[in-house]
């Protein structure tokens, strides 16, 4: 591929990159790219983490990245998940894997990293988190909690306030050139491109992806709230299962939340349906058809998204033909995952496992 067809890949995902200069430059010097994620292993996945992180890394390695997926165990420890019990959050890890393994995530050019086993094995890496932290004062790390799913500064542990030096070590740590993702982590992600030089490290380019939005319908007024604070407020919640669809729902599940979501006709702002078609339907297919019966004007097929939020906004396509449309979709993106935690007998009790940890927390 050319430069702009790669740079075009990356575009798709990223909402916003800090910055395109920077990323073209790192194109063209044919180095091997390498891209960092990370994840709280943190009870069941919903779709966002699932499907999305998959379409998401396969454009990226389609660009020629290659991912070094940080599976946060001590984070998630940190941050209380599974009532703090390490054991539990690693099945939880590989459960996540397993998921990302049935969603067709191409795992020949992604490296999974546990921190635990990681930080173990490099004892250099306290070291780093110290200096970060004596570059920067207490107020500027504590505007970057929302990566910890946190708002109030007044509730957080001891250790929660290192976890954004963490965070930053991490990046650097690991080599990347690119951190890869949500908008909801972006503000450590600049942390580290503040603080990279000064500590001898090159600054890593931010490509922050999309934070799908909840189900469930938008809340008060923001009008002047920005991007980082407005994809932290409305994205799916898992303490909200209804906000979202899991990647192991059944098929009357994903009906019912899908029926239920926010989708008023002819309005295409904080629209969660049109979302989900635009980040996951056109993720995955090229293009999207919308069954209707003649008398309701026949089926109607769409190349793009911007085709189809045309017709929604005009009142020319209705909801719950969207909707309807939108349920198939997910049901077949969905179906093997499904299969492979019912199939596959490791998979299976992992899945039990982390379902069993859910209901007795």
């Amino acid at each position: 591929m050319t430069i702009d067809e790669r740079l075009n890949l990356v575009k798709q995902v990223g909402e916003e990159i800090t910055s395109e200069e920077e990323l073209r430059k790192l194109m063209e010097s044919d180095k091997e790219i390498i891209a960092y994620d990370g994840f709280e292993p943190s009870g069941q996945i919903h779709i966002a983490q699932g499907l999305l992180r998959a379409i998401n890394v396969n454009k990226m390695t389609e660009a020629g990245f290659t991912f070094k997926m940080w599976v946060a165990d001590w984070f998630a420890l940190v941050n209380n998940k599974m009532g703090g019990d390490i054991e539990k959050i690693k099945v939880v890890g590989e459960y996540f894997i397993e998921v990302w393994k049935a969603s067709g995530m191409n795992l020949n050019k992604v490296e999974f990293i546990w921190a635990s086993d990681f930080i173990k094995s490099h004892p250099e890496y306290w070291e780093l988190v110290l200096k970060i932290g004596m570059k920067k004062n207490l107020p500027r790390i504590l505007r970057t909690i929302e990566i910890m799913g946190r708002s109030d500064s007044d509730t957080l542990s001891a250790a929660q306030v290192i976890y954004p030096l963490m965070q930053a070590t991490d990046i650097f740590m690991l080599g990347a050139d690119v951190t890869q993702l949500g908008m909801d982590q972006r503000k450590v992600n600049m942390l580290a491109r503040e603080v990279a030089e000064d500590l001898g490290f090159k600054k890593p380019i931010v490509v922050s992806h999309h934070m799908l939005l909840g189900l469930l319908p938008p809340a008060g007024d923001f009008a002047n709230e920005n991007s980082t604070d407005r994809a932290i407020r409305l994205k799916m919640s898992k303490s909200k299962p209804d906000s979202a669809i899991f990647m192991t729902d059944s098929t009357k599940e994903i009906e019912r939340k899908i029926k239920n979501a926010w989708c008023p006709e002819g309005i295409i702002t904080e629209n969660p349906v049109l979302e989900y078609c635009k980040y996951i339907v056109f993720g995955k297919v090229d293009k999207m058809i919308i069954e209707r019966k003649p008398e309701h004007g026949g089926n109607l097929e769409y190349s793009s998204f911007e085709e189809l939020e045309k017709d929604f906004e005009s009142k020319a396509l209705h909801p719950m033909d969207l909707k309807s449309a939108l349920i198939k979709y997910l049901d077949e993106f969905i179906e093997p995952v499904r299969k492979h935690f019912e199939k596959d007998a490791n998979a299976k009790k992992l899945k039990e496992q982390v379902e069993s940890f859910i209901v007795t927390r």
